[in-house]
C-alpha cells in the first residue's frame, strides 16, 4: 500500500514503472528469428529479478493503457498500432493506443450513462473477434464495472444460466444470440440493459455503432482499489454448473506482466496474436493484458471458423512475431503442406489449453524453424509454469515455474513431495497468498475452500517434478475434460443427454484423439421403447439434442449405446454404465486407439 499523500501523487508513474519492459526497446526485423530473451538474460534471473509492487489503488486503463498513450504522443514508442483486426472479407481496422482510448471511453460513457451502470455492476459480454469486444474489455475497466465473458457458441439455456447466476445487470451481444436473449430476459429480474453490435436496430436494445457515433469521448476513469473484483471467468468443474471465477483488478492487471514480459517475451514493437475464443480467460491473457502491459500490438483475425489455411496465410502476409494457439491448431497446421508459406515475421511460438505432444513440436520446429513454447495455467491463475527464451526445451514438459508462484508436487496432507514422485501440482499460498491467484468462487465459499490444502492451493492437476526442475502433467484429478483447449464438465454433457427423450442413463468420459487431445465420449443406456431404432441414427439425433441443449463444442464426439431389455433399478442402471467406462479405460490402454 502506498504509505503517505505524496506516494499517492506518484503512484500512477510507479504502477507503469513496475510494468515496464528491461532492455531497450528494437525496432522489428525480418528474418530475426532468435531464441535469446528480450526481456531477461536467463531463467535464473528472471526468478530473482522479479519485483512487482502492488499500490493501494490500480486500473489498467489509467495506469497502463493512458500511460502507453502519453508514450505514443511523445514519441517515445514505435509506430506499432495498439490494436489492429483484419476478416476474410478484406476489412482492416488499426488503433494507437490514443484511439484505443478514446473509444473506449465513449463506450465508457455509454455504460454509466445510457445504460445507467454503477461501478461494481455486472456485464456479461458474448461476442466474437469483433473489435467492439476489446473495447467493451477497456470500457468495463474504466467504469470499475465487472466483465463476464461468454463465449458464443452458448445456447438459450446457458444465457439464462449465466444472467440468473452472475445477476448481470447488462449484457452486450449480436443479431445471433440476441433473440435467445430476449427468450430469457423476463426471467431475469437484475437484467436492466441490452447492447447489440448491428447494423440493424432491434426492440428494446441498445444500438451500440449508432450509440458510438454521438458519445462523448471525454470520461474520468473511476478510482479502483487493486483487490476490487475486475472480472469473472465462468470455469466448468467435474461436478455442477459452470463456476464463477473472480479476479481483481491487480490479479490480471498486473499478474499477467508474467506472462507479457517472460513468457511472451514483448516488446513495444512486437505483433502478438492469439487465437483464443473471447469466451475464455486465455484471451484475456495473451489478447488484452500481457501484449498492452508490454505495449505491444494486439493482431486478430476474425474467422467464424477453424481454417489451417488462413491461418498460415495470415502469419505469412502479416508482420506477426509472437504467435499463440492452443496443440490442437498447431496439430492441424503441421498436417498441411507448409512449403510455400514464409513466415519471415514470426519468432517466437507459445502454446497452452491442453498439454501438446512432442511430435507436434518436433513437427512445428522441422517445417518452421521454431520451437513452441508450451505454458502452463488455468482461468484461476496467471502462468503456472512454461518454457522460457534461452532454456532447454524438453519435450512434453510444462517447463519450470514461472516468477509469480511458488509451485510444488504435494501429497493429500500438503506434504511437499521430492522429484520423481507424483502428487497434485499446488501453488503456495500460505502465510503469503500471491496476487496472480484468483480471490474465490463467486457464491460458492465450500467450493473456493476445497482448493485449499494445507499451505497450498491445489491446481486439480496431477504432474511430477523431475531432478532438473522441470514439471510434467499427468493427468487431472478430477473428470474435467480438454478437448482443442475447451475445458468440459462431465455433469453438463450428461445432463443435456438425459433430457433427450431416448435417454434413461448417461456417463460420460474422456476419450483420447489425435488432434483434439481429448473428445467427449458417451455412453448412453437406452429406454426400452428405442431399442429397435436404428443406432446410427439415434446417435446423430442424440448428438445434435446436445450442440441445441448446451455449447456445441461440448456435444459427444464419440457414443456407445448400451441396451438393457429390463431395468429392474437405477443402481442396475447406472453400474451397467460404469461398467462400460471400465471396459473403455482398460481398452483404451489396452489396444492402439482407432478414431471414429
Amino acid at each position: 500500500m502506498l504509505a503517505h499523500v505524496t506516494m499517492k501523487m506518484l503512484h500512477h508513474a510507479k504502477c507503469f514503472q513496475h510494468l515496464a519492459i528491461f532492455g531497450s526497446v528494437r525496432a522489428l526485423h525480418k528474418d530475426n528469428r532468435t531464441a535469446t530473451p528480450q526481456n531477461f538474460s536467463n531463467y535464473e534471473s528472471m526468478k530473482q529479478d522479479f519485483k512487482l509492487g502492488i499500490p493501494e489503488y490500480f486500473n489498467f486503463a489509467k495506469d497502463v493503457l493512458d500511460q502507453w498513450t502519453d508514450k505514443e504522443k511523445a514519441g517515445k514508442k514505435p509506430s506499432n498500432p495498439a490494436f489492429w483486426w483484419i476478416n476474410r472479407n478484406g476489412e482492416e481496422v488499426q488503433w494507437s493506443f490514443e484511439e484505443l482510448g478514446s473509444l473506449s471511453r465513449k463506450f465508457a460513457n455509454i455504460l454509466s450513462e445510457a445504460c445507467s451502470l454503477q461501478r461494481g455492476d455486472r456485464v456479461i459480454l458474448i461476442l466474437p473477434r469483433v473489435p467492439e469486444w476489446w473495447l467493451a474489455n477497456v470500457a468495463c475497466l474504466r467504469t470499475g464495472t465487472v466483465l463476464i465473458p461468454g463465449t458464443t457458441q452458448l445456447t438459450q439455456k446457458d444465457i439464462l444460466y449465466r444472467l440468473q447466476s452472475s445477476k448481470a445487470n447488462c449484457i452486450i451481444t449480436n443479431d445471433v444470440l440476441a433473440p435467445a436473449v430476449d427468450a430469457v430476459a423476463p426471467k431475469c429480474e437484475n437484467l436492466r440493459s441490452k447492447l447489440i453490435v448491428s447494423e440493424n436496430s432491434r426492440e428494446g436494445w441498445g444500438n451500440l455503432k449508432e450509440m458510438m457515433k454521438h458519445a462523448s469521448d471525454s470520461h474520468t476513469c473511476v478510482k479502483t482499489k487493486h483487490n476490487e473484483i475486475m472480472a469473472i471467468f465462468f470455469t466448468s468443474g467435474t461436478s455442477g454448473y459452470p463456476k464463477m471465477t473472480a479476479h481483481t483488478h491487480s490479479s490480471f492487471g498486473l499478474g499477467l506482466s508474467v506472462n507479457g514480459r517472460f513468457w511472451l517475451d514483448l516488446t513495444p514493437s512486437d505483433v502478438m496474436w492469439n487465437t483464443s475464443d473471447t469466451g475464455w480467460a486465455k484471451s484475456a491473457w495473451s489478447s488484452v493484458f500481457s501484449p498492452w502491459i508490454q505495449g505491444a500490438c494486439v493482431f486478430t483475425h476474425h474467422l467464424p471458423r477453424f481454417e489451417p489455411t488462413s491461418i498460415l496465410q495470415t502469419l505469412s502476409k502479416y508482420p506477426i512475431t509472437v504467435f499463440c494457439s492452443a496443440p490442437t491448431v498447431y496439430r492441424m497446421l503441421v498436417q498441411n503442406d507448409m512449403a510455400s508459406y514464409k513466415f519471415k515475421s514470426l519468432k517466437h511460438c507459445v502454446s497452452a489449453g491442453e498439454p501438446i505432444t512432442p511430435d507436434v513440436t518436433e513437427k512445428w520446429r522441422n517445417k518452421t524453424g521454431l520451437d513452441i513454447y508450451e505454458g502452463y495455467g488455468q482461468t484461476e491463475t496467471v502462468l503456472i509454469c512454461g518454457n522460457f527464451k534461452g532454456m532447454k526445451i524438453k519435450p512434453g514438459s510444462m517447463g519450470k515455474p514461472s516468477p509469480a508462484f511458488d509451485v510444488k508436487i504435494v501429497d493429500v496432507n500438503g506434504n511437499v513431495l521430492p522429484p520423481g514422485q507424483e502428487g497434485d501440482i499446488g501453488i503456495q499460498v500460505l502465510p503469503n497468498r500471491p496476487f496472480g491467484l484468483f480471490t474465490h468462487y463467486v457464491d460458492n465459499p465450500s467450493k473456493t475452500a476445497s482448493t485449499l490444502r494445507g499451505n497450498f492451493y491445489i491446481t486439480g492437476d496431477r504432474g511430477y517434478m523431475d531432478e532438473d526442475g522441470y514439471f510434467w502433467f499427468v493427468a487431472r484429478a478430477d473428470d474435467v475434460i480438454l478437448s482443442s483447449g475447451y475445458r468440459i464438465g462431465p455433469f453438463e454433457v450428461e445432463n443435456a443427454l438425459n433430457e433427450h427423450p431416448s435417454v434413461a442413463e448417461s456417463a460420460v468420459v474422456s476419450s483420447p484423439d489425435p488432434i483434439r487431445g481429448e473428445v467427449v465420449k458417451a455412453f448412453v443406456v437406452l429406454n426400452p421403447d428405442y431399442k429397435s431404432h436404428d443406432q446410427e441414427q439415434l446417435i446423430k439425433e442424440i448428438q445434435e439434442h446436445v450442440k441445441k441443449t448446451t455449447a456445441p463444442y461440448k456435444y459427444p464426439r464419440k457414443v456407445g449405446i448400451v441396451i438393457i431389455m429390463n431395468i429392474c433399478s437405477v443402481l442396475w442402471t447406472i453400474s451397467t454404465v460404469y461398467f462400460y467406462i471400465l471396459m473403455n479405460i482398460f481398452f483404451t490402454h489396452a489396444i492402439p486407439h482407432v478414431p471414429n
